[in-house]
């Protein structure tokens, strides 16, 4: 199922809980960083690459972790790369 481009209703009140008026969830999405627009009828209007963009943001200033063994990791790319020698 496609998504509209822009956040739903439901999407924006998960984001905005425990707030329900339009307004203050406008207010809530601009101190976010979001770049929000107002529907006729006072709901705010967010493009969901916009939300991506703030969002994304905040995911990549930390370091990926890397969990598990490194050690065989890497000896596995090193032997698909043919630079490990094969004991025969």
């Amino acid at each position: 199922m496609l998504q509209p481009p822009y956040l739903t209703d439901y999407e924006i009140a998960a984001i905005c809980d425990p707030l329900v008026m339009p307004a203050a969830q406008r207010r809530h999405l601009k101190s976010l960083g979001l770049l929000v627009k107002e529907k006729p009828n006072g709901r705010a209007l967010v493009a969901r690459s916009e939300f991506e963009r703030v969002l994304g943001a905040a995911r990549m200033t930390s370091a990926p972790e890397i969990g598990g063994d490194i050690a065989a990791l890497r000896q596995r790319w090193a032997s698909k790369n043919g630079t490990q020698t094969q004991k025969r």
